[in-house]
């Protein structure tokens, strides 16, 4: 490789974020690795220069960046299989789920982006994690909490109908605007990973979190098809086995960073409760109706996938 092969890596959280550190274990790795045969660029947050969170996906599409991450529930208009990944109380624990999304769940997922999106290649699942809701009304431990308050989500219809199911007033929102309305009170509730929670300082105006566990997600990492393979096939390669290592490492710094970010919340005056299992039992009886649409639309061979991960 006698001209160095640009490679940028972008997404949309500063670089202390579990989900930069994985991107720059990706990066650092293949620069080791190839020394002056590549020139790796990351851009932490394309929010600094004007764009979209949701930007972050043609951007890697149209080669923009080399690569991108961002929900796989940004996909679902494009790519209707996702919204079983979105799907409410779908995973047992996180074992389940990190263990789904390693073996055939997560091989399936990313073969549908691939068919349906033809500018991806998909090299595995950065951890999101299970979201929680926090609020500035009332203690939630219930459904009948709930009731009537605007929550913002992000984008994605199964999302919206889950907590249309659950009571609540959706109002699914990028993530600028959605920091905006949960700052400024015009949204009642929002839900996110700790980590995301205290990152977006939604818990400065939240007092009230419930460990509600009622979804997870995972980030794709998106790498523009006519760039990964256009690369020499050592750089392939190296390329796969870099974006394993970047994930497994994000998965700790996750870990590491829900339980800091508790601290941070209740350190701060916020109330953590725990939902009972009877509460739960209610939570996910409330939006069976989702997860039997589902089944009907996409079939039991994919919900097999993950029940026997």
């Amino acid at each position: 490789m006698s001209n160095p092969i640009r490679i940028t890596l972008g997404g949309y959280g500063p670089p202390n974020t579990t989900c930069s550190r994985g991107m720059k274990v990706l990066g650092d790795t293949i620069a080791g690795q190839f020394n002056n045969g590549v020139n790796v660029h990351y851009v932490w947050n394309v929010m600094d220069f004007g764009y979209k969170a949701a930007d972050l996906l043609w951007m890697a599409e149209d080669g923009v960046l080399s690569m991108s991450y961002q929900s796989t529930s940004y996909l679902a208009d494009r790519v209707p299989e996702m919204d079983v990944a979105d799907l409410p109380f779908l995973f047992r624990d996180l074992d389940h789920a990190r263990t789904a999304m390693d073996g055939a769940f997560g091989a399936w997922m990313a073969q549908k982006i691939e068919e349906r999106i033809p500018g991806y290649r998909v090299l595995g699942f950065f951890e999101n994690g299970y979201r929680h809701i926090s609020n500035r009304v009332r203690t939630v431990q219930s459904l009948a909490d709930l009731k009537a308050m605007k929550v913002r989500l992000m984008p994605g219809e199964i999302h919206r109908r889950s907590f249309e199911l659950m009571g609540t007033t959706p109002c699914p929102l990028d993530l600028k605007p959605g920091l905006e309305a949960v700052v400024n009170g015009t949204v009642d509730a929002q839900e996110n990973p700790f980590a995301n929670t205290v990152d977006y300082g939604a818990h400065k105006v939240h007092r009230f979190h419930t460990l509600s566990a009622h979804c997870y997600l995972s980030r794709g990492l998106y790498f523009n098809r006519a760039q990964f393979d256009r690369w020499p096939a050592a750089l392939q390669t190296a390329m796969r086995a870099a974006a394993r290592k970047a994930i497994l490492a994000q998965r700790e710094l996750a870990i590491a960073e829900e339980l800091h970010a508790r601290q941070v919340i209740e350190e701060t005056g916020g109330e953590v409760v725990e939902l009972t299992r009877e509460a739960r039992a209610a939570f996910v009886r409330a939006v069976q109706p989702l997860h039997d649409d589902l089944r009907r639309r996409f079939g039991d061979g994919v919900f097999g996938l993950i029940e026997n991960a």
